[in-house]
Parts: structure tokens; sequence; C-alpha cells
């Protein structure tokens, strides 16, 4: 009896040796990664013309990050740009480190210019692509860059190591400066100019003026296999990518890994970003990378075509003195739903997953546009359609920017006045979301109102798109969570019948979802990381104008169940 006692005690005495051991290996395996990222006026030349143009240290776009999982990233940012700036690290779950998450006037005040500030944060159980942009007025425009994560040492893909990785971040270029055009649109009531060219790694390539010697050139080899990072850091646009004669296989989204599944054509809303493998089984050449609009609401929208090259190693660019001009993909129409929809609903997670089957939050979120009337004597600030101002809601509040304190630090010293946690659960009044409207729906009520979730809450969100003014596929964001999109349809959403679509299974795991255009997308996630997180629109013309709210997530019970205290050097306004 005594014998088997010790080999039992042995034993566990040896597995937990292994456990710490295990701990102990994991913990000095992961870096601490220090960067300066000073944000400056720097001259960019595109279009044939230079601006002075915001990045972040002369670079456009900005430095790639690279890490690992369960690295840590410590960040100091210089502000000597002459507008306010913050940086949001786009997907990054920000655990009890909501202070480092960035968008202006929700976990931080502004850095002004003159200004620092140091986010510091730890990547825990992510990998994959995600990246990183400016979340004050319209800088991301073209303050952003890319944030790779890659396993832990000793851990790999779900794939076979491809022989190259590549980002490829698709951008939007105006032949102005970007404030001005945001600051003019804030001034008159009417929508913003559209963008003058789209951009592949920052060049717009070889269809624009003065553009076609700095095209984008991504290298390939016959026989090997790629990765394709691509990131839609477009501010205003959701697009299609493609790559002539060349099948893309994905293999994840916004950092996070999916059923692998092939196709000719992506579509990525602002915000997203798809991993995918491309092979070279083409005859040696050279290649179009094309990328256009998808325009799914009625109105203006840059209708250009951005191009880079594929291109295999060795291809001459002439032959005999003659240029040889790459092949051009096929491309889907701008308004193709059909091809948008039959791509975002391809996603599955590769194996079965963990989704709230409970539901202790079940929330309904209308989204879309609307026009306010125009106050009598302003009419000059009134160019919206029929003497009105564009304006966008969630649940017919349209949000509105705290001026003076962060929600999270008001929420954190108790600071009354800021905002209000009558958000409410459903819109204040039912009607035909997607059908002909009344123009009595058509103006919401300004406020700065969250929606308060107890920690460890499962939730629900049902965001319906609305055809006030015009519908479109909108990109909703949720900062500091991924979440499961368990369903997307057309149409209003029925909850009698439309809950036989939804998949308990294996829901893709996303942190922006694409809503149909005059549709509905399901989310479901677990509360579990305490804050204020802003959920919004991807497309800043309407965060601009107020398609936005935030949930503020209560702490839980410990330590590691609560929001971390404020660094010291966190920004006042």
């Amino acid at each position: 009896m005594d014998h088997a006692c010790n080999i039992i005690a042995n034993t566990l005495c040896y597995f937990f040796f292994i456990a710490i051991l295990l701990l102990f290996v994991n913990a000095s395996t992961a870096e601490t990664h220090y960067h300066d990222f000073v944000i400056q006026a720097t001259p960019v030349k595109r279009l044939c013309k230079i601006h002075n143009t915001i990045t972040v240290n002369g670079q456009f776009p900005g430095p790639t990050l690279e890490v690992n999982n369960g690295d840590t990233l410590v960040i100091n940012v210089v502000n000597r740009a002459r507008y306010n700036a913050t940086i949001h690290w786009h997907g990054i779950k920000q655990i009890r480190t909501a202070w480092a998450d960035g968008p202006e006037f929700i976990t931080q005040c502004p850095i002004r210019p003159g200004g620092s500030y140091t986010y510091r944060f730890t990547i825990q159980g992510q990998e994959g692509t995600l990246w990183w942009h400016a979340h004050s007025s319209w800088l991301r425009a073209t303050v952003y860059g890319a944030l790779i994560i890659y396993p832990k040492e000793g851990e790999f893909y779900p794939f076979l190591k491809p022989r190259r990785e590549t980002p490829i971040l698709l951008g939007e270029w105006w032949d102005a400066n970007p404030i001005d055009v945001v600051r003019q649109a804030t001034r008159t009531g009417a929508a913003p100019n559209v963008s003058d060219a789209y951009t592949i790694n920052g060049q717009p390539g070889d269809l624009y003026r003065c553009s076609s010697k700095d095209t984008t050139v991504v290298i390939v080899d016959s026989g090997e296999t790629n990765l394709l990072r691509v990131i839609n850091a477009a501010l205003n646009q959701a697009l299609f990518f493609a790559v002539a004669n060349h099948k893309l296989t994905v293999v994840a989204a916004d950092a996070s890994y999916v059923q692998p599944f092939t196709t000719s054509v992506l579509m990525l809303g602002p915000g997203q970003t798809t991993d995918v493998l491309i092979d070279g089984n083409q005859p040696p050449g050279r290649y179009y990378v094309a990328v256009r609009a998808y325009a799914s609401a009625q109105g203006p929208f840059d209708n250009t075509t951005s191009t880079a090259i594929l291109a295999y190693k060795d291809t001459p660019c002439s032959v005999q003195g003659i240029k040889i001009n790459p092949i051009f993909p096929s491309l889907p129409a701008f308004n193709d739903t059909a091809t948008a929809t039959t791509f975002s609903t391809s996603f599955r997670s590769p194996r079965q997953v963990d989704v709230p089957t409970e539901i202790d939050e079940n929330l309904f979120f209308t989204v879309g546009l609307g026009l306010n009337n125009c106050p009598r004597g302003v009419s000059r600030s009134c160019q919206g359609p029929n003497g009105t101002r564009f304006t966008a809601s969630m649940n017919n509040i349209s949000f509105v920017l705290p001026p003076n304190f962060s929600i999270l630090q008001a929420h954190h010293q108790g600071i009354p006045g800021v905002f209000s946690t009558d958000f409410p659960v459903v819109p204040p009044v039912k009607f035909d979301y997607t059908g002909n409207l009344s123009r009595s729906l058509w103006q919401p009520v300004r406020g700065t109102k969250v929606y308060k979730l107890k920690y460890g809450a499962r939730v629900q969100v049902v965001l319906q798109g609305t055809n006030i003014v015009t519908g479109e596929n909108h990109p909703i964001h949720l900062h500091g969570y991924d979440f499961y999109i368990i369903a997307e349809g057309f149409g209003n959403f029925n909850p009698q019948t439309d809950t036989a679509k939804f998949n308990l299974v294996d829901p893709p795991t996303r942190n922006t979802a694409s809503v149909p255009v005059n549709g509905w997308s399901v989310i479901r996630f677990v509360a579990s990381n305490p804050g204020v997180w802003l959920i919004h629109c991807h497309l800043d013309v309407h965060i601009t104008w107020g398609l936005a709210m935030s949930f503020l997530v209560e702490n839980g019970v410990g330590e590691l169940e609560s929001l971390e205290e404020p660094p010291v050097d966190l920004p006042v306004c």
C-alpha cells in the first residue's frame, strides 16, 4: 500500500514539475518589443502632387510590427503633427488593458500636438494578421500599418509553412488633406468628397497618373506557396481583391484560423483582414493584383482600380525591347452583392467552437444613416439631400464623443455627467427596417449612451441594417473582443424563422462583421474583458456621423477579472 502511494505521489510530483517547466519555458520565450512611433507631417508624392501627409516615422504605410503570441508590446507614441492623435491596435483584445485600446474620448483623451503616450499590452491567445491605425478624426487615411502575430516559439501554422509571407495593405488616397475633407463635410452637412485613388502598400499602381514607376511588386517563384496577409485599411470603402489567373486559398480572417476554402476573389470591409495562400503554379510571367470598390449604397464612390504586380522571379519586363504588360484579373462589378455574399458566408471555424447557447443579454441594434433637419438661418451648413445634414445612428441614437473626459476615465473615476447608461436594448420604434420608410424615422437623437454588461454575461446582438436614406453593407467592428458570427441574411431579421439559420457548431470568429446591405448579422460573445469597448461602423464617414455606441463591461471578481489601473502618462484632456 505504501509502495503504491509512493508511486502515485512521485507521479503527481513529476506532472507538477513538467507543468511548472512548461510555464517557465512559455514565459521565458515571450519577449517584450519596444518601439517608438513619431506621428509627423512628411512630404509624400502621389498622383503627380506632393502633400504634407501625416505618417508614422516618415513611412507610408507605417512600420510593420512583428511579434509572437504571448509577447508584450511597449510603443511610445510622440505626436509631432498639428492634430490630436491616438493609435488603435485593431483586433488586439487588450485583456484588462483597455487604457491601451486607443479610440479618442472612449478609452483615452487624445495625444495633443507635442505630447506623448506609451501603449503597453500583451498578446494573449491570438495569432494571425491584425493592424494598427490612428483613431482620431480621419488621420487613419495615412496613419496605419500591419501587426503580424506569429505562433509561439515551437508552435506552427495549421497549414504547411509558406515560402514567403507578404503583407498587402489596401488603402484610399485623397489628392487633398483628408482632415480638410472631413472638416468641410462637417461644416456643410453634405457627404465628404470620395477618394481619388485606391492603393496597395501605399502605391496606386499602373492605372493612375504619375504612378506606374512605383507600382508595388510581389515576388513569387514557380512551385512555391506564399502567404498574402491582406488588410483593408481603406477609410470608407469595401473592396474586391483578385490576382490574375491565380486561385486564393483562404486560411484565416481577423487573426482567427478558418476552414480553408478556395476562391478567385476576396471582399473585405474596412478593418477586416484575410490571409490567403497563393501557389506559383502559372507560367512564369507578370500578373496584376487588382482592387476595386464594392459599392453597395446609392451615391457617388471612387470607381477607380488599383494594381500591384505578382511577378515570377527572373521574368523579364520586356522581350526584344517590347514591354510585356501584366495579365489583368476578372473583377466583380462594383455592385455585385451576390459575389460579396458568397464570400462572406463561406467562413467556418476549423473545428467545433464553444458558442454561448444560453443568452443573458439579447440585444437588437439597428444600424444605418439618417438626415437631420436644418436649423433656421444656417442653410449653408445644410447641403445634404433637400437641405438637410447627414447623420447616422444605432437604435436611433447618434453617438456623440464627450469633449472633456474619456468614457473609461469617467467610469473609472466616477465622474458624473459624461455619459449615461440608458442605451436602448431595442429600437425605440419597431418599423419595416429595410422597406419604404416614413421620413419621421430619419432624424435620430444625439447622445453619449453606453450599455452596461456584467462580467461574464453571454451576449447576443442582432445587427439590423436599415434602408433609411440608403441601404449599405456596414462593417461593424467591436473593440476588445472577438465574436462569433452565427448567421446573416437579407431583409428584416425574423426571430421566429431566422433562428433556424444559426450556426452554433463552427461559426467563424471575427472582430469586424460585414452586415449585408439591407440585411442583418447575428453575433455572440462572452463579456469577459472589463472596460469600455466601442462598437462602430468602420466606414469612417459613418462613425463621424454617429454610427457607434459603447459597451461598459463591469469588473468581475478579483484582480484577474478587473481593469488595470490607468498608466501614469495617460493623456489628459
